[in-house]
């Protein structure tokens, strides 16, 4: 693919502060084994991009840890392979501090994209989780000769969305004739950027360029908003499988249908031809000891389960005690549930330790979560 691929690390941590106080949201985990980043960089791996470039710009150490050299993803190479930038450096007078939006995210790492030498350039947040072929995007970009081509899908605006979202408007060509950031009162079906994009280098360039030189900072508004007219950006209309991590109950209600959703869960994991990448660790059996349960669950290696277990998921190397209950939760890597502990609609993050006899319950809708190394 003459494509690279740039990936925001840590756009929207605002969305779920309690999950990002300590990593980027693309280093969240999420289904066992996985983190958020894992979905964005197989897509782009799975489509022939060997060249990628993650922006990052605070909190960014376990993304490093879990990208490593990129050779579970066969992008350990000589030239191309994967790059972590490094934080946004000061590129002008009036810079701040961290960025907070994708042309500044691209300002910062202007000198990057200057030497980029492919034709095309994809983006992508990681709040998506979706598993989808970008060659055919690529192509739909092409055969437009757009100058910008953002991927929509179809949605009905509710709840948190539609604080979040961008609603795209086309004409019946596939021409975008409008943008709208965060529509707090929009409702109905409406066309929604899922935040992966296909942007010409050279364009790319002459915008970051652009940019820098007069103060802009949303390429939305400042950038596509003022040329939509002159400039050919287009929409491509996807209608797979897609969920948006746009608050805490979004992350756990995605996580659950994994669970009871075939349906969803395949459409991520069941396409042999484009498998969801991560970071391989050699850990031993989950281990189920006598007079224990499992029911319904979705539960990683090295796990020891002593109690009963059931809708949960369990990351690598959590401990559930003897005549211990754990429902509908979550339940992140190296977690100890005590002996006699009953536990509904609880996230609790990773090296959290829930003492003996404890009894903690959420709802779906509010799920109670506990902090990393806390120990309750």
């Amino acid at each position: 693919m003459n494509a690279i691929g740039i990936i925001f690390a840590n756009l929207h941590e605002r969305n779920i502060p309690e999950l990002t106080r300590s990593r980027t949201i693309g280093s969240v985990p999420f289904g066992c084994r996985y983190r958020l980043i894992d979905f964005t960089l197989s897509n782009m791996v799975n489509s022939g991009i060997t060249d990628v470039r993650v922006v990052t710009q605070y909190n960014y150490q376990s993304l490093m840890d879990h990208i490593g050299s990129g050779k579970d993803w066969d992008l350990a190479r000589r030239s191309g392979g994967i790059k972590v930038l490094p934080p946004n450096v000061r590129y002008n007078q009036n810079y701040t501090g961290g960025a907070h939006s994708r042309l500044e995210s691209l300002m910062g790492i202007a000198a990057s994209i200057s030497h980029i030498k492919e034709d095309y350039v994809i983006m992508a947040d990681c709040d998506g989780i979706c598993n989808i072929d970008l060659d055919d995007l690529l192509r739909d970009h092409i055969k437009n000769n757009a100058d910008i081509t953002m991927m929509v899908k179809r949605q009905t605006l509710c709840g948190p969305l539609s604080d979040t979202a961008t609603i795209v408007t086309a004409d019946e060509n596939g021409k975008i004739t409008d943008l709208a950031m965060n529509p707090k009162y929009a409702e109905g079906e409406q066309d929604v950027a899922l935040n992966i994009t296909v942007i010409n280098t050279s364009y790319l360039q002459n915008v970051v360029q652009e940019a820098i030189a007069h103060g802009f900072t949303s390429l939305t508004r400042d950038v596509m908003m003022r040329n939509k007219n002159e400039r050919n950006y287009r929409i491509y209309r996807y209608d797979g499988a897609f969920a948006t991590i746009s608050s805490m109950e979004d992350y756990y209600a995605t996580s659950m249908e994994l669970i009871k959703n075939t349906v969803f869960r395949e459409a991520l994991f069941g396409i042999a031809q484009r498998p969801i990448l991560t970071k391989v660790r050699n850990s031993a059996p989950t281990r189920y000891t006598d007079g224990s349960a499992a029911k319904n669950s979705l539960i990683a290696d090295g796990c020891t389960i002593d109690g009963t277990v059931e809708n949960c998921i369990l990351f690598r190397g959590v401990k559930i005690g003897r005549g211990a209950v754990v429902k509908n939760c979550i339940l992140f890597q190296d977690t100890v549930v005590g002996e006699n502990v009953f536990m509904n609609c609880v996230i609790s993050d990773k090296n959290t330790v829930i003492r003996d006899g404890n009894v903690l319950s959420g709802h779906p809708s509010k799920p109670y979560y506990i902090g990393k190394n806390q120990m309750l």
